[in-house]
C-alpha cells in the first residue's frame, strides 16, 4: 500500500471518528437539557385558597409562587419569575413562595426575594406545580393557575403580566379557575 494512500485512509478514519465523537457529544448535551414533555391537562381551582391572616384583606397585590424543588418544570419558569420580580417588586407587588410540603431544596439566588410562606390554607388541594396565585388590592383571589400554557414559560406566553397590569390599573380580574396544558408535576403525595 503506497504511503499517500495510507495517509488518506488514516485521515478519513480520523475524520469519521471525530465526526462520531462530535455527534455523540451533541446527543449527550441535548439529552441533558431536553426532557420529554407530557402534554398534561390540569384543572386549577383556587376556591379553597386563603391567604394567612397577616396577609389577608386589603393591601398590595400579592403573588404566591407554588414550587417543588424536585420538579424539572420549575427550571423552565425561574427566569420568567426573576423577570417578574425585577419588574413588579419596585411597583409594590409582594411576592411569596410556598414550597411543596416535605420537599428539600432552595430557590436560586435571583429568586431569594420571594418571601417564604410556611403554609397556605387550601394549598394541599393544588393539582400540580409550578403554579401561581394572585390576590388583588382588596384581598380577593384574582388568578390561580399556571404561569403559561405549553412546555416552557416566558414573558411572551405568560398569563401573569396582563393580570398584574390590569390589577395595577385598578381593573378587576376574576380568573380563579383555569384549565391548562403544560409542564406540571404532581403537588400532592401519592399522585
Amino acid at each position: 500500500m503506497p504511503a499517500s494512500r495510507l495517509k488518506v485512509l488514516l485521515a478519513s478514519l480520523l475524520a469519521i471518528v471525530w465526526l462520531g465523537a462530535m455527534l455523540a457529544a451533541f446527543w449527550w448535551f441535548e439529552a441533558r437539557y431536553i426532557r420529554p414533555f407530557d402534554e398534561r391537562t390540569e384543572l386549577f381551582s383556587g376556591a379553597a385558597l386563603r391567604l394567612p391572616a397577616e396577609l389577608a384583606g386589603p393591601g398590595a397585590i400579592r403573588v404566591v409562587h407554588f414550587w417543588d424543588p424536585a420538579c424539572p418544570c420549575n427550571v423552565g419558569n425561574q427566569q420568567h419569575l426573576a423577570e417578574l420580580l425585577q419588574t413588579y417588586v419596585p411597583r409594590g407587588v409582594q411576592f411569596y413562595g410556598l414550597q411543596k410540603a416535605g420537599s428539600q431544596g432552595q430557590l436560586p439566588e435571583n429568586l431569594r426575594a420571594l418571601q417564604p410562606l410556611a403554609a397556605l390554607a387550601g394549598s394541599e388541594q393544588l393539582p400540580a406545580s409550578p403554579a401561581v396565585a394572585i390576590w388583588d388590592q382588596q384581598g380577593q383571589l384574582a388568578y390561580f393557575g399556571p404561569y403559561s400554557e405549553g412546555a416552557q414559560c416566558t414573558s411572551s406566553n405568560s398569563f401573569i403580566e396582563p393580570i398584574l397590569e390590569a390589577l395595577s390599573a385598578g381593573r378587576p380580574v376574576r380568573a380563579d379557575s383555569n384549565l391548562a396544558v403544560g409542564c406540571f408535576c404532581d403537588w400532592t403525595e401519592g399522585e
